[in-house]
């Protein structure tokens, strides 16, 4: 045989199997799997409602993860949803903060959004203060999300007349109501839904420092879990529910610093040689402040260190102690991981039973919190841009520290519907991230 034609032979053979093998792109059908999401209801708390930069208004709730999730379920067969928005008149909803610049020395200018507000007054609750009532709505609703609900609260009578935001979705006024969040969520027909309570029966506790709230107990969290769950799926709902996230890992507790505090006192000529801060702990107790101490976002803006009282400095003498409100302690911090880790155990454990799928926000959230050797947070390439827990260059989480922005709201939705996707065996398609904002620069 000739050597020439042996090698067009071969090329002829390594073409003809390139042929058969050429990359070829799968269209992914849409497909509703074994479930049903012709009425879809979201169920939950400020992070349901699209709740961002420390309030709840119109572009928040725009781009809230059920709005996203709810028009990625039109193509395998979702029906209409009705989230119950503010007016363009009133915009601006509960007010809001946002970033007007930056001081030369690198820190954010946060202001507060006054106009357009859908304010209509206050009203004086005997035993529980004052309560901001909103604009009242009376439309269709398919996203239920109230911010600052509990789970401990969504069977209590008179919620209705203690949070405005819930209070305004109901027909009569403050003092009249006696519906309970549960009741109204499931009141009309509903073949799917997604369930993400539980966040605030710990953050409450956490975000004041161990000062203004009480975790809800271990115990009766597990049997508010399940009771709220067998209401749901009573009538063969299919639906998805979520975890809770690591709240000491958000900005709120990862902005302000040991590190930062102590730079920042040193700048100053009388602090220059300020080597201790001193904070009182949960358990009244003062000492000299650790790394492992979480400081709140709240501290930064609150200008107080270093400021004296009776000759004293703020945090700077230990008779004078940064107080509890505005750090959470190393043992409160355990406390807090404690209870969200068995929150998040009991909420594995009622989705398994039931058959519902899952999404773990605790992971989810998580890797966006991962930092390189130097201990600096990179987070996680989103779409080719990466994306982290970091207060505003991250671009996850929006102004307030703990809620996330419209493109933080996406990536939920993705992780929403991946956990469906996995359960009920569809093919809901994902949100594309790109077309959604992160922190909004002026």
């Amino acid at each position: 045989m000739k050597s020439t034609y042996f090698f067009k032979s071969i090329l002829a053979v390594a073409f003809l199997a390139l042929a058969s093998c050429k990359a070829s792109i799968d269209t992914i059908v849409p497909n509703k799997g074994n479930a049903d999401f012709s009425r879809y209801i979201a169920i939950g708390n400020s992070l349901t409602s699209g709740y961002a930069d420390g309030g709840l208004y119109l572009d928040g709730q725009k781009n809230s993860f059920p709005e996203m999730l709810a028009a990625q379920m039109k193509s395998v067969g979702g029906g209409s949803f009705a989230t119950p928005f503010f007016t363009d008149a009133q915009a601006n909803g509960s007010g809001y903060v946002k970033l007007t610049g930056f001081n030369p020395n690198g820190t954010p200018i946060i202001a507060t959004e006054t106009s357009n507000l859908a304010i209509r007054g206050q009203v004086a609750m005997p035993g529980f203060g004052n309560v901001t009532l909103y604009t009242k709505y009376a439309g269709e609703i398919n996203n239920y999300g109230v911010p600052g609900i509990k789970l401990m609260q969504v069977n209590y009578a008179p919620y209705g007349n203690l949070n405005g935001y819930f209070e305004r979705l109901l027909p009569g006024n403050a003092g009249s109501n006696n519906t309970t969040y549960l009741d109204f969520v499931t009141a009309k027909p509903y073949t799917f839904f997604s369930m993400w309570l539980g966040n605030n029966d710990i953050l409450g506790y956490a975000s004041s420092g161990g000062a203004g709230d009480v975790p809800t107990p271990k115990a009766d969290f597990t049997a508010l879990y399940n009771a709220t769950v067998n209401k749901l799926v009573a009538k063969g709902a299919k639906g998805v529910v979520a975890t809770i996230p690591d709240v000491t890992k958000t900005p709120y507790f990862n902005t302000v610093t040991l590190t930062s505090l102590l730079a920042a006192v040193r700048a100053t000529a009388a602090g220059a040689a300020v080597t201790t801060l001193y904070i009182k702990t949960g358990a009244n107790v003062t000492r000299a402040a650790t790394t492992a101490d979480l400081f709140t976002l709240t501290l930064s803006s609150a200008n107080v260190i270093g400021v004296p009282n009776a000759g004293i400095p703020y945090g700077l003498h230990p008779l004078n102690p940064i107080e509890t409100k505005w750090v959470l302690d190393k043992d409160e911090v355990l406390l807090v991981n404690d209870y969200v880790n068995a929150y998040n155990t009991t909420i594995k454990s009622v989705a398994a039973a039931k058959g519902l799928a899952l999404m773990d926000a605790f992971e989810m959230l998580k890797e966006y919190s991962a930092t390189d050797a130097n201990g600096k947070t990179i987070g996680k390439a989103v779409n080719g841009a990466m994306v982290s827990s970091s207060f505003i260059t991250g671009n996850l989480f929006s102004l307030d520290g703990v809620h996330l922005t419209p493109m933080g709201y996406a990536i939920t939705a993705n992780a929403f519907i991946k956990a469906i996707n996995t359960t009920y065996k569809s093919s809901i398609p994902t949100v594309d991230v790109t077309k959604y904002r992160g922190v909004k620069f002026p």
